[in-house]
Protein backbone atom coordinates (compact mmCIF):
# COMPACT_ATOMS: atom_id res chain seq x y z
CA UNK A 1 0.00 0.00 0.00
CA UNK A 2 2.86 2.34 0.92
CA UNK A 3 4.64 1.71 -2.39
CA UNK A 4 1.41 2.32 -4.30
CA UNK A 5 0.95 5.71 -2.64
CA UNK A 6 4.58 6.68 -3.27
CA UNK A 7 4.32 5.68 -6.93
CA UNK A 8 1.03 7.53 -7.29
CA UNK A 9 2.54 10.70 -5.85
CA UNK A 10 5.55 10.51 -8.18
CA UNK A 11 3.31 9.97 -11.21
CA UNK A 12 1.06 12.84 -10.14
CA UNK A 13 4.13 15.08 -9.74
CA UNK A 14 5.40 14.30 -13.26
CA UNK A 15 1.93 14.57 -14.80
CA UNK A 16 1.35 17.88 -13.00
CA UNK A 17 4.60 19.36 -14.35
CA UNK A 18 3.79 18.18 -17.89
CA UNK A 19 0.21 19.47 -17.72
CA UNK A 20 1.31 22.78 -16.24
CA UNK A 21 3.91 23.24 -18.98
CA UNK A 22 1.30 22.52 -21.66
CA UNK A 23 -1.13 25.01 -20.14
CA UNK A 24 1.57 27.65 -19.84
CA UNK A 25 2.63 27.27 -23.48
CA UNK A 26 -0.96 27.12 -24.76
CA UNK A 27 -2.50 29.66 -22.40
CA UNK A 28 -4.46 31.33 -25.22
CA UNK A 29 -6.35 28.20 -26.19
CA UNK A 30 -10.06 28.14 -25.24
CA UNK A 31 -10.68 26.69 -21.83
CA UNK A 32 -7.04 26.62 -20.70
CA UNK A 33 -7.30 29.74 -18.53
CA UNK A 34 -10.41 28.40 -16.84
CA UNK A 35 -8.74 25.04 -16.24
CA UNK A 36 -5.66 26.69 -14.68
CA UNK A 37 -7.88 28.80 -12.46
CA UNK A 38 -9.91 25.76 -11.37
CA UNK A 39 -7.23 23.07 -10.90
CA UNK A 40 -5.79 24.41 -7.57
CA UNK A 41 -9.07 23.37 -5.96
CA UNK A 42 -7.67 19.83 -5.76
CA UNK A 43 -4.82 20.86 -3.47
CA UNK A 44 -7.12 23.25 -1.57
CA UNK A 45 -9.53 20.40 -0.82
CA UNK A 46 -6.69 18.16 0.35
CA UNK A 47 -5.22 20.83 2.64
CA UNK A 48 -8.68 21.58 4.07
CA UNK A 49 -9.22 17.88 4.77
CA UNK A 50 -5.84 17.69 6.50
CA UNK A 51 -6.61 20.79 8.58
CA UNK A 52 -9.92 19.16 9.49
CA UNK A 53 -8.15 16.28 11.23
CA UNK A 54 -5.11 18.09 12.66
CA UNK A 55 -6.74 19.55 15.81
CA UNK A 56 -8.51 16.41 17.08
CA UNK A 57 -5.52 14.26 16.13
CA UNK A 58 -2.97 16.43 17.97
CA UNK A 59 -5.28 16.80 20.98
CA UNK A 60 -6.04 13.08 21.29
CA UNK A 61 -2.49 11.82 20.69
CA UNK A 62 -0.86 14.37 23.02
CA UNK A 63 -3.35 13.80 25.85
CA UNK A 64 -2.77 10.04 25.58
CA UNK A 65 0.99 10.54 25.40
CA UNK A 66 1.13 12.77 28.49
CA UNK A 67 -1.37 10.68 30.48
CA UNK A 68 0.51 7.45 29.73
CA UNK A 69 3.76 9.02 30.92
CA UNK A 70 2.08 8.89 34.29
CA UNK A 71 3.63 11.75 36.26
CA UNK A 72 5.06 15.23 36.06
CA UNK A 73 8.60 13.93 36.50
CA UNK A 74 8.32 11.87 33.30
CA UNK A 75 6.77 14.78 31.42
CA UNK A 76 9.56 17.08 32.61
CA UNK A 77 12.31 14.57 31.81
CA UNK A 78 11.10 13.79 28.29
CA UNK A 79 10.11 17.40 27.67
CA UNK A 80 13.58 18.57 28.70
CA UNK A 81 15.31 16.13 26.34
CA UNK A 82 12.93 17.08 23.53
CA UNK A 83 13.42 20.83 23.92
CA UNK A 84 17.19 20.40 24.17
CA UNK A 85 17.19 18.67 20.78
CA UNK A 86 14.75 21.19 19.28
CA UNK A 87 16.69 24.27 20.38
CA UNK A 88 19.98 22.76 19.21
CA UNK A 89 18.51 21.88 15.79
CA UNK A 90 16.90 25.33 15.48
CA UNK A 91 20.18 27.11 16.20
CA UNK A 92 22.11 24.90 13.77
CA UNK A 93 19.51 25.51 11.03
CA UNK A 94 19.47 29.28 11.47
CA UNK A 95 23.25 29.47 11.77
CA UNK A 96 23.73 27.32 8.66
CA UNK A 97 21.44 29.63 6.68
CA UNK A 98 23.43 32.64 7.85
CA UNK A 99 26.77 31.06 6.90
CA UNK A 100 25.65 29.95 3.43
CA UNK A 101 24.00 33.21 2.42
CA UNK A 102 27.18 35.07 3.42
CA UNK A 103 29.27 32.54 1.51
CA UNK A 104 27.21 32.53 -1.70
CA UNK A 105 25.92 36.14 -1.55
CA UNK A 106 23.02 35.37 -3.94
CA UNK A 107 21.41 38.78 -3.44
CA UNK A 108 24.29 40.76 -4.93
CA UNK A 109 23.37 39.71 -8.46
CA UNK A 110 20.04 41.57 -8.07
CA UNK A 111 21.60 45.05 -7.50
CA UNK A 112 18.25 46.73 -6.80
CA UNK A 113 17.54 50.28 -5.68
CA UNK A 114 15.83 50.83 -2.36
CA UNK A 115 12.01 50.99 -2.66
CA UNK A 116 9.87 53.61 -0.88
CA UNK A 117 9.51 52.93 2.84
CA UNK A 118 5.74 52.83 2.39
CA UNK A 119 5.89 49.98 -0.14
CA UNK A 120 3.63 47.15 1.00
CA UNK A 121 3.97 43.42 0.54
CA UNK A 122 0.38 42.53 1.34
CA UNK A 123 1.69 40.06 3.94
CA UNK A 124 0.54 40.49 7.50
CA UNK A 125 3.43 40.81 9.93
CA UNK A 126 3.99 38.42 12.79
CA UNK A 127 4.18 39.97 16.25
CA UNK A 128 7.74 40.32 17.48
CA UNK A 129 7.44 41.25 21.13
CA UNK A 130 8.15 38.69 23.80
CA UNK A 131 4.99 39.82 25.61
CA UNK A 132 2.76 39.12 22.61
CA UNK A 133 4.40 35.77 21.96
CA UNK A 134 3.94 34.56 25.54
CA UNK A 135 0.36 35.82 25.59
CA UNK A 136 -0.40 34.01 22.34
CA UNK A 137 0.87 30.67 23.67
CA UNK A 138 -1.95 30.34 26.21
CA UNK A 139 -5.43 29.84 24.71
CA UNK A 140 -8.41 31.76 26.03
CA UNK A 141 -10.63 29.13 24.43
CA UNK A 142 -9.64 25.64 23.32
CA UNK A 143 -12.51 25.69 20.81
CA UNK A 144 -11.18 28.89 19.23
CA UNK A 145 -7.66 27.39 19.14
CA UNK A 146 -8.97 24.26 17.42
CA UNK A 147 -11.08 26.25 14.98
CA UNK A 148 -7.99 28.22 13.93
CA UNK A 149 -5.62 25.21 14.11
CA UNK A 150 -3.39 27.06 16.58
CA UNK A 151 -1.09 24.09 17.20
CA UNK A 152 0.90 25.70 20.04
CA UNK A 153 -2.26 26.63 21.96
CA UNK A 154 -3.72 23.14 21.44
CA UNK A 155 -0.47 21.67 22.78
CA UNK A 156 -0.65 23.81 25.94
CA UNK A 157 -4.25 22.77 26.65
CA UNK A 158 -3.47 19.13 25.85
CA UNK A 159 -0.53 19.15 28.27
CA UNK A 160 -2.74 20.46 31.08
CA UNK A 161 -5.53 18.04 30.17
CA UNK A 162 -3.15 15.05 30.00
CA UNK A 163 -1.45 15.90 33.30
CA UNK A 164 -4.86 16.36 34.94
CA UNK A 165 -6.02 13.01 33.55
CA UNK A 166 -2.96 11.26 34.96
CA UNK A 167 -3.37 13.01 38.32
CA UNK A 168 -6.85 11.58 39.01
CA UNK A 169 -5.57 8.01 38.79
CA UNK A 170 -8.16 5.28 38.20
CA UNK A 171 -10.87 7.75 37.25
CA UNK A 172 -8.71 8.94 34.38
CA UNK A 173 -8.42 5.52 32.74
CA UNK A 174 -11.78 5.97 31.03
CA UNK A 175 -10.64 9.30 29.56
CA UNK A 176 -7.39 7.74 28.34
CA UNK A 177 -9.32 4.88 26.74
CA UNK A 178 -11.67 7.35 25.03
CA UNK A 179 -8.77 9.50 23.79
CA UNK A 180 -6.98 6.39 22.55
CA UNK A 181 -10.07 5.42 20.59
CA UNK A 182 -10.39 8.96 19.21
CA UNK A 183 -6.74 8.86 18.10
CA UNK A 184 -7.34 5.52 16.35
CA UNK A 185 -10.42 6.91 14.59
CA UNK A 186 -8.53 10.00 13.44
CA UNK A 187 -5.65 7.87 12.14
CA UNK A 188 -8.16 5.79 10.18
CA UNK A 189 -9.65 9.00 8.76
CA UNK A 190 -6.09 10.04 7.94
CA UNK A 191 -5.74 6.94 5.77
CA UNK A 192 -8.85 7.96 3.83
CA UNK A 193 -7.60 11.52 3.38
CA UNK A 194 -4.13 10.42 2.24
CA UNK A 195 -5.68 8.52 -0.67
CA UNK A 196 -6.50 11.96 -2.09
CA UNK A 197 -2.85 13.12 -1.89
CA UNK A 198 -1.92 12.27 -5.52
CA UNK A 199 -4.79 14.42 -6.82
CA UNK A 200 -3.63 17.29 -4.60
CA UNK A 201 -0.07 16.90 -5.88
CA UNK A 202 -1.27 17.00 -9.48
CA UNK A 203 -3.35 20.12 -8.86
CA UNK A 204 -0.60 21.97 -7.00
CA UNK A 205 2.15 21.28 -9.55
CA UNK A 206 -0.09 22.03 -12.53
CA UNK A 207 -1.05 25.41 -11.07
CA UNK A 208 2.52 26.46 -10.19
CA UNK A 209 4.01 25.61 -13.59
CA UNK A 210 1.00 26.87 -15.59
CA UNK A 211 0.95 30.25 -13.87
CA UNK A 212 4.68 30.90 -13.56
CA UNK A 213 6.15 28.72 -16.28
CA UNK A 214 9.28 26.62 -16.29
CA UNK A 215 11.21 29.90 -16.57
CA UNK A 216 10.51 30.60 -12.91
CA UNK A 217 13.21 28.04 -12.22
CA UNK A 218 15.64 29.80 -14.57
CA UNK A 219 15.06 33.36 -13.37
CA UNK A 220 16.11 32.55 -9.84
CA UNK A 221 18.00 29.38 -10.66
CA UNK A 222 21.15 30.30 -8.78
CA UNK A 223 19.25 31.25 -5.64
CA UNK A 224 17.15 28.07 -5.78
CA UNK A 225 20.19 25.84 -6.30
CA UNK A 226 22.09 27.46 -3.47
CA UNK A 227 19.14 27.17 -1.11
CA UNK A 228 18.56 23.52 -2.00
CA UNK A 229 22.29 22.89 -1.52
CA UNK A 230 21.88 24.35 1.95
CA UNK A 231 18.94 22.03 2.61
CA UNK A 232 21.07 19.09 1.47
CA UNK A 233 23.79 20.09 3.93
CA UNK A 234 21.16 20.40 6.65
CA UNK A 235 19.80 16.95 5.77
CA UNK A 236 23.28 15.48 6.10
CA UNK A 237 23.74 17.14 9.50
CA UNK A 238 20.35 15.96 10.79
CA UNK A 239 20.76 12.42 9.47
CA UNK A 240 24.29 12.21 10.87
CA UNK A 241 23.05 13.38 14.26
CA UNK A 242 20.32 10.74 14.12
CA UNK A 243 22.80 8.04 13.06
CA UNK A 244 24.97 8.89 16.06
CA UNK A 245 22.08 7.77 18.27
CA UNK A 246 20.25 5.01 16.33
CA UNK A 247 23.17 3.87 14.13
CA UNK A 248 22.30 2.14 10.82
CA UNK A 249 18.56 2.17 11.53
CA UNK A 250 18.55 5.76 10.32
CA UNK A 251 18.44 4.45 6.72
CA UNK A 252 15.37 2.37 7.50
CA UNK A 253 13.82 5.47 9.07
CA UNK A 254 14.32 7.42 5.85
CA UNK A 255 12.46 4.70 3.93
CA UNK A 256 9.58 4.83 6.39
CA UNK A 257 9.13 8.58 6.14
CA UNK A 258 9.42 8.77 2.35
CA UNK A 259 5.67 9.19 1.88
CA UNK A 260 5.29 11.99 4.47
CA UNK A 261 8.32 13.78 2.98
CA UNK A 262 6.81 13.57 -0.51
CA UNK A 263 3.45 14.83 0.75
CA UNK A 264 5.13 17.77 2.52
CA UNK A 265 7.26 18.53 -0.56
CA UNK A 266 4.46 18.50 -3.11
CA UNK A 267 1.86 20.32 -0.98
CA UNK A 268 4.36 22.81 0.53
CA UNK A 269 2.92 21.94 3.94
CA UNK A 270 4.67 20.02 6.70
CA UNK A 271 1.33 20.09 8.52
CA UNK A 272 -0.22 18.05 5.71
CA UNK A 273 2.27 15.26 6.42
CA UNK A 274 1.73 15.13 10.19
CA UNK A 275 -0.89 12.35 10.30
CA UNK A 276 1.08 10.10 7.95
CA UNK A 277 4.29 10.80 9.87
CA UNK A 278 2.67 9.62 13.11
CA UNK A 279 1.67 6.36 11.45
CA UNK A 280 5.09 5.70 9.93
CA UNK A 281 7.07 6.47 13.09
CA UNK A 282 4.95 4.02 15.08
CA UNK A 283 5.51 1.40 12.37
CA UNK A 284 9.24 2.10 12.61
CA UNK A 285 9.15 1.18 16.28
CA UNK A 286 8.83 4.45 18.20
CA UNK A 287 6.77 4.23 21.38
CA UNK A 288 3.25 5.57 20.98
CA UNK A 289 3.53 7.84 24.00
CA UNK A 290 6.79 9.35 22.71
CA UNK A 291 5.41 9.97 19.21
CA UNK A 292 2.24 11.46 20.70
CA UNK A 293 4.29 13.79 22.88
CA UNK A 294 7.30 14.79 20.77
CA UNK A 295 5.93 15.09 17.22
CA UNK A 296 3.15 17.64 17.92
CA UNK A 297 5.67 19.74 19.89
CA UNK A 298 7.99 19.60 16.89
CA UNK A 299 5.41 21.36 14.75
CA UNK A 300 5.77 24.44 16.91
CA UNK A 301 9.40 24.25 18.04
CA UNK A 302 11.37 22.31 15.43
CA UNK A 303 10.73 23.40 11.84
CA UNK A 304 14.34 23.07 10.71
CA UNK A 305 13.82 23.79 7.01
CA UNK A 306 11.81 26.92 7.76
CA UNK A 307 14.46 28.10 10.22
CA UNK A 308 17.25 27.91 7.66
CA UNK A 309 15.10 29.67 5.07
CA UNK A 310 14.39 32.61 7.38
CA UNK A 311 18.00 33.71 7.77
CA UNK A 312 18.76 32.79 4.15
CA UNK A 313 15.85 34.84 2.78
CA UNK A 314 16.22 37.81 5.14
CA UNK A 315 19.90 38.30 4.32
CA UNK A 316 19.25 37.68 0.60
CA UNK A 317 16.82 40.60 0.60
CA UNK A 318 19.36 42.80 2.42
CA UNK A 319 22.04 41.88 -0.13
CA UNK A 320 19.66 42.62 -3.02
CA UNK A 321 19.35 46.23 -1.86
CA UNK A 322 23.03 46.61 -1.04
CA UNK A 323 22.39 46.71 2.71
CA UNK A 324 25.32 45.42 4.75
CA UNK A 325 24.59 43.93 8.15
CA UNK A 326 27.39 43.45 10.65
CA UNK A 327 28.01 40.06 12.23
CA UNK A 328 26.52 41.39 15.46
CA UNK A 329 23.35 42.46 13.64
CA UNK A 330 23.12 39.09 11.89
CA UNK A 331 23.45 37.25 15.20
CA UNK A 332 20.74 39.51 16.65
CA UNK A 333 18.50 38.65 13.70
CA UNK A 334 19.16 34.96 14.30
CA UNK A 335 18.12 35.27 17.96
CA UNK A 336 15.01 37.25 17.05
CA UNK A 337 14.00 34.58 14.53
CA UNK A 338 14.56 31.86 17.14
CA UNK A 339 11.92 33.55 19.28
CA UNK A 340 9.39 34.73 16.72
CA UNK A 341 9.38 31.48 14.73
CA UNK A 342 8.12 29.38 17.64
CA UNK A 343 4.53 28.41 17.07
CA UNK A 344 4.74 29.10 13.34
CA UNK A 345 2.07 27.20 11.45
CA UNK A 346 3.25 24.32 9.25
CA UNK A 347 1.31 25.67 6.28
CA UNK A 348 2.30 27.34 2.99
CA UNK A 349 3.87 30.82 3.26
CA UNK A 350 3.93 30.82 7.07
CA UNK A 351 7.68 31.58 7.01
CA UNK A 352 7.05 34.74 5.00
CA UNK A 353 4.79 36.06 7.76
CA UNK A 354 7.59 35.78 10.32
CA UNK A 355 10.18 37.26 7.93
CA UNK A 356 7.87 40.21 7.21
CA UNK A 357 7.79 41.06 10.89
CA UNK A 358 11.57 40.77 11.27
CA UNK A 359 12.85 42.85 8.33
CA UNK A 360 11.69 46.22 9.66
CA UNK A 361 13.62 45.70 12.90
CA UNK A 362 16.83 45.80 10.86
CA UNK A 363 15.74 48.56 8.45
CA UNK A 364 15.42 46.16 5.51
CA UNK A 365 12.61 47.03 3.03
CA UNK A 366 9.65 44.73 3.64
CA UNK A 367 8.78 45.10 -0.03
CA UNK A 368 11.85 42.95 -0.66
CA UNK A 369 9.68 39.95 0.10
CA UNK A 370 8.14 40.48 -3.34
CA UNK A 371 11.48 39.32 -4.74
CA UNK A 372 10.76 35.87 -3.39
CA UNK A 373 7.02 35.62 -3.91
CA UNK A 374 7.35 34.18 -7.41
CA UNK A 375 9.62 31.32 -6.39
CA UNK A 376 8.44 30.85 -2.82
CA UNK A 377 6.22 27.83 -3.69
CA UNK A 378 9.33 26.01 -4.97
CA UNK A 379 11.38 27.00 -1.92
CA UNK A 380 8.50 26.13 0.42
CA UNK A 381 8.42 22.60 -0.96
CA UNK A 382 12.02 21.96 0.09
CA UNK A 383 11.78 23.49 3.54
CA UNK A 384 8.49 21.67 4.29
CA UNK A 385 10.07 18.31 3.42
CA UNK A 386 13.04 19.19 5.64
CA UNK A 387 10.69 19.98 8.53
CA UNK A 388 9.30 16.45 8.33
CA UNK A 389 12.78 14.88 8.31
CA UNK A 390 13.91 16.98 11.28
CA UNK A 391 10.86 16.19 13.40
CA UNK A 392 10.99 12.49 12.54
CA UNK A 393 14.64 12.20 13.55
CA UNK A 394 13.96 14.14 16.76
CA UNK A 395 11.13 11.75 17.69
CA UNK A 396 13.24 8.66 17.02
CA UNK A 397 16.19 10.04 19.02
CA UNK A 398 14.02 10.84 22.05
CA UNK A 399 12.45 7.37 21.77
CA UNK A 400 15.94 5.84 21.84
CA UNK A 401 16.99 7.96 24.82
CA UNK A 402 13.89 6.79 26.69
CA UNK A 403 14.40 3.11 25.71
CA UNK A 404 11.08 3.24 23.83
CA UNK A 405 12.48 2.37 20.39
CA UNK A 406 11.39 -1.14 19.44
CA UNK A 407 12.14 -3.29 16.38
CA UNK A 408 10.04 -2.51 13.32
Amino acid sequence: MKNKLTLSIFLALILGIATGFYCNVNSTLPGVAGFVEFIPILSDIFLNLVKMIISPLVFATLVVGVAKLGDLNAVGRIGGKTLLWFLSATFVSLFLGMILVNLFEPGKMMALTLPPETASTGIEKAALSVKEFIKHVFPKSIFEAMAKNEILQIIVFSLFFGIGTAAIGEKGKGVIKAMDALADVMLKVTGFVMNFAPFAVFGAMTAVIAQQGISVLGNYGIFILEFYFGLLVLWIILISAGAAVIKKRVFSLLKHILDPVLIAYTTSSSEAALPKTIQQLEKFGCGNKIVSFVLPLGYSFNLDGSMMYMTFASLFIAQSYGITLSIQEQISMLLVLMLTSKGIAGVPRASLVVIAGTLSMFHIPEAGLLLLMGIDPILDMGRSATNVIGNSIATVVVSKWENELKPE
